[in-house]
């Protein structure tokens, strides 16, 4: 077994550095046209993350999508997820000069005035929708160097070569683990950092439960501690990528929070600042994921079969309603 899995770790790594050489070489134009063939493909093999994509497609949607239709943004989700990756491998010819030619930035103006009044620094934050590794790029290449939180993967070969694409607009990247003391001095001296807010957590790792879709959600807390620990900026980052090989990048607003809130409620107006975006556009949220992997026992909806009940949900559960009843009037 050890044997296989060396042997894997560096077939993945010979594809990753091909990639890392090969893709560059290609036109805009050739490398979006590679990513929709290969995320076609992906979605006709990959017969496992399908049955996810649609099952959390169903959960969320109902009837509001026919089953046609629910193949049909399953497939461009797949075709959204392989342009996200094969971009990151491509983005190594952007630069300070010409990254205006790809990344249309919005809102990065009125972001730099309200930072520069704020008493913190500012936290940068995407769901995996659109093209999420160019987000992240953008910032660096605006000015904004960031400190990335991010998950290793289980070939450490991988996550050297991902981390060095990831750090190509100035960017530097931490693990996720022990993330917070380090990212906590960077917020407090008016620094700028970034995360994913949608990954899936356990229940006994620094997660909290938020409402997506009606359906629980056991997401990071890290962002909203911060937040509330170093008044920082809660930014919602959003990325349309075009048909054409651009990408918009928005820097929306920052989300507010009333004094006193906890956690729990941080993290749940993070996420309702993106549920309207990904209602508008389901086909640039990353369906083969396992959104949902929890269930309560007392569920008034389906969820997808793939989730299950846990005794440490049901306990965190019961932990966030406890705290709630505790703030709520009397």
């Amino acid at each position: 077994m050890f044997r296989w899995k060396e042997f894997r770790y560096r077939l993945e790594e010979l594809g990753c550095r091909l990639l890392r050489r090969g893709l560059p070489r290609l036109s805009r134009r050739s490398c979006v046209r590679l990513a929709n063939g290969l995320g076609a493909l992906a979605y006709l093999l990959d017969a496992r993350g399908r049955g996810v994509a649609l099952a959390n497609l169903e959960g969320v949607f109902g009837d509001r999508y026919s089953p046609v239709e629910r193949r049909a943004l399953a497939r461009a989700s797949y075709r959204n997820f392989l342009r996200t990756m094969l971009d990151l491998f491509w983005a190594q010819n952007l630069t300070p000069a010409n990254h205006h030619e790809w990344l249309r930035l919005e809102g990065f103006e009125a972001l730099r005035e309200r930072h520069a009044q704020s008493p913190g620094g500012a936290i940068l934050f995407c769901v995996h929708q659109g093209n999420w590794e160019w987000a992240s790029l953008a910032f660096g290449f605006a000015g904004l160097p960031t400190t990335i939180v991010a998950e290793n993967f289980k070939n450490p070969r991988l996550t050297r070569i991902f981390q060095s694409l990831r750090e190509i607009s100035g960017h530097t990247l931490i693990a996720q683990e022990n993330s917070l003391l380090r990212m906590l001095k960077i917020v407090k001296r008016r620094g700028t950092t970034g995360m994913l807010i949608d990954l899936n957590l356990r229940p006994s790792q620094a997660a909290t439960v938020i409402e997506g879709f009606g359906l629980k959600m056991c997401v990071p807390l890290l962002h909203a501690v911060l937040a509330q620990r170093a008044k920082a900026l809660l930014v919602p980052v959003e990325t349309q990528p075009q048909p054409d090989g651009t990408c918009r990048v928005i820097a929306h607003p920052a989300v507010e929070w009333p004094e006193g809130a906890s956690l729990q409620e941080i993290a749940q107006r993070c996420w309702d600042a993106f549920e309207p975006i990904l209602r508008a556009r389901p086909d640039l949220w990353l369906w083969p994921y396992k959104h949902f992997r929890y269930r309560p026992r007392d569920a008034a909806r389906p969820y997808p079969a793939y989730a299950n009940e846990s005794a440490k949900f049901t306990k965190l559960l019961g932990e966030l309603a406890r705290e709630q009843n505790a703030k709520a009037p009397r």
